[in-house]
């Protein structure tokens, strides 16, 4: 009897699970990208590579002071390492820490 009753709260549990973590970071990201409160990360990368041109190492949407912030890691020339926080809803860089080789500087973007 209680293995019966340990198998179906199992059963529910994993029939459950998934609902409960629906609300994911991917599902916020893309629920804000829809109600508009962030631009998609397309519309962000293309810029970037305009005003800050390296590969892409890391993409990361976070919620910081009740704005939503992309921290963009890049490889730039030279083995460059640049670590970008971009406004998510206006696409403006609001801080850049270049690491160079064992150097690591702030600098405005």
């Amino acid at each position: 009897m209680k293995s019966l009753r340990l198998s179906a709260f199992c059963l529910a549990a994993a029939l459950v699970w998934p609902l409960a973590h629906a609300d994911s970071d991917h599902d916020r990201a893309r629920d804000a990208v829809r109600a508009g409160q962030v631009l998609p990360l397309k519309t962000v990368l293309e810029r970037l590579e305009r005003e800050h041109p390296g590969q892409v190492l890391e993409v990361e949407l976070e919620r910081k002071d009740g704005r939503w912030i992309y921290e963009v890691k890049l490889l730039q020339r030279g083995g460059r390492l640049v670590k970008l926080e971009i406004d998510a809803g206006s696409g403006e860089a609001l801080k850049r820490r270049d690491r160079s080789r064992d150097r690591q500087q702030n600098s405005p973007p």
